[in-house]
């Protein structure tokens, strides 16, 4: 498969941006690099490869999702510069 000029036109005609001629002959050039990089990527034998969620195995590094205590309200509120019995206050930002 080829992107011609046509085709880049027609993109950047969707994406609504204006493209002089030599940005539409650059697209379109560089457009049919990246397909040619893919058709090289097709020819990888991956048969027997399984699928990856990750490159790297990270569960190693994860810490086991545990339930704990919640904060109380009297901990959650004891450092706020001011607050009510059941929330921070903050300054009106919104006049």
């Amino acid at each position: 498969m080829s992107v011609t000029e046509k085709d880049v036109q027609y993109i950047a005609n969707l994406a609504r941006l204006q493209l002089n001629d030599e940005e539409v002959r650059s697209f379109a050039g560089d457009m049919n690099k990246i397909l040619g990089y893919m058709d090289q990527l097709n020819e990888v034998d991956t048969e027997n490869v399984e699928p990856l969620e990750h490159v790297i195995d990270l569960e190693s590094r994860l810490r086991k999702d545990e339930g704990k205590e919640p904060l109380s309200h009297e901990d959650a509120l004891k450092n706020a510069p001011d607050a009510d019995s059941d929330y921070f206050r903050v300054p009106k930002v919104i006049e």
